[in-house]
């Protein structure tokens, strides 16, 4: 079985969701259930249908969570000696060679990935393309827009 890698602080906010799951969307939707039980006929019962949706979402996602925390590789970003070098769980700020834009990105596991909050998967072909680099390099992305240039301005370990 593979351990995804997840750092710390994504391990706490994961956590937190699964409590949140269990302690207060769980029985919200028990209750929901039961609210539109009392209303009558289930068959047509449009409140009972999006309730029950509603649980089989929350119950899959509890299963995700506890599967990905009970197995996850868990990586103190902070602690790790790796002078400079671009590694999972790096803050790495980029340039595009072209378009000279920065860009702030930290690396982390899969299932932590939110771009909202640039927080890019170790799979992508971004972060790919950066890893085992260091400040100064050239990281070339073979995207599907096609390739781009990004220079690695700063490592982080945050």
């Amino acid at each position: 079985m593979d351990r995804a890698p997840v750092t710390q602080k994504g391990a706490e906010i994961l956590k937190a969701e699964l409590n949140e799951l269990k302690t207060v969307t769980r029985p919200e939707i028990v209750q929901a259930i039961a609210t539109a039980r009392e209303h009558g006929d289930l068959k047509e019962n449009a409140e009972y249908h999006a309730a029950r949706e509603q649980q089989s979402f929350c119950e899959g996602r509890i299963q995700e969570l506890e599967s990905v925390l009970s197995t996850a590789q868990l990586i103190d970003v902070s602690s790790l000696n790796v002078e400079g070098r671009v590694v999972f769980g790096a803050t790495v700020e980029l340039e595009d060679l072209d378009t000279e834009e920065t860009v702030t990105y930290q690396i982390v596991g899969d299932i932590e990935a939110d771009i909202k909050l640039n927080k890019i998967a170790v799979s992508s072909p971004i972060a790919r393309a950066m890893i085992g680099k260091e400040e100064g390099d050239v990281a070339t992305v073979n995207a599907p827009a096609g390739i781009r240039e990004y220079e690695i301005i700063d490592v982080k370990y945050i």
